[in-house]
């Protein structure tokens, strides 16, 4: 059987960019919305993300082929706990967070079983500084890899439910996303690097700047694309990046304390030859980085 109702529990941003994506790629089935707050989820129906909005997520979902979480890591995880004995074989829930050896650690035993639900962890490295339905985009994925991290246990869903895993897989490829497979724990190492710790530099950055300048006037009047770069994602939600760095501590306080490192390292050598050395190295990084975009 074809995906033909889906639910999206969290319309803010990636809820609603995932609504826009799926009827700008020709979805034709039923889109149900639900969120925590009401004003979101108006927006995302009055956007034509959502066909309709639902006061009663676990209904939407019960009613859906496939639910599709959307939220901070331990909103996911709640409602992973609070569908997984009210859904049935043959329907199917996925997720966008940003953490998945959480999210696949709590769904063993619980899910892709032979009389459960199948869940499918996945994660689109695409999003903005700004949340909300508002900023959501239909071409927020163009380009963008989007991560599963299946396992031996989403491998062993029921035939039903493997049918729209892999119907949704399509669907992601059709939003023009490079699909990317990851082991759980590997996807969090890498996040903590390529995404976690930029995260946290430019918080930190952002916020020594507002505890240095008690006048900011003079500062922002110079302060050029380079400032806007670097504290752009100073901008992020606490909400949503408490719950990244209650499940991924391990991996994002290593990556932090090697900048710790690097740090110490570029300071004691201002004026020594190394400098020039980390130049170089960083310089050789960004040109892999240009040539690889360039073949994708």
């Amino acid at each position: 059987m074809p995906i033909e109702r889906i639910a999206i529990l969290g319309t803010g941003l990636i809820g609603a960019s995932v609504g826009l994506a799926l009827r700008s790629h020709g979805f034709a089935g039923e889109i149900g919305g639900w969120d925590p707050d009401p004003e979101e989820l108006a927006i995302a129906v009055e956007r034509g993300a959502v066909h309709f909005g639902s006061s009663d997520g676990l209904a939407a979902a019960e009613s859906s082929d496939v639910t599709v979480l959307c939220g901070p890591v331990f909103t996911i995880l709640e409602w992973m706990e609070r569908l997984a004995p009210v859904l049935k074989p043959g329907q199917l829930v996925t997720d966008v967070g940003s953490v998945k050896g959480a999210l696949v650690e709590w769904a063993r035993g619980r899910y892709n079983l032979k009389d459960s639900a199948g869940f499918l962890p996945g994660h689109p490295m695409a999003g903005k500084e700004v949340s909300g339905a508002t900023n959501a985009d239909a071409d927020l994925f163009d380009g963008a890899a989007w991560l599963f991290t299946e396992t031996a246990e989403t491998r062993a869903m029921r035939p039903e439910s493997r049918a729209l895993a892999d119907e949704w897989r399509g669907w992601i490829e059709r939003m023009h996303c490079r699909v990317i497979d990851l082991d759980p724990q590997k996807h969090d190492a890498l996040c903590a690097w390529v995404s976690h710790l930029p995260q946290f530099v430019s918080t930190a950055l952002s916020a020594l700047l507002e505890d240095e300048f008690a006048e900011k006037d003079e500062m922002l009047a110079i302060g050029g694309r380079a400032l806007r770069e670097m504290t752009r994602l100073g901008a992020s939600p606490y909400s949503m990046w408490r719950d990244v760095a209650h499940t991924n501590t391990e991996a994002i306080a290593a990556s932090l304390l090697a900048l710790e490192q690097r740090l110490t390292h570029l300071r004691e050598n201002l004026k020594t030859p190394e400098l020039r050395e980390e130049f170089e190295r960083a310089n050789q990084f960004r040109a892999g980085m240009a040539s690889t975009k360039n073949t994708l």
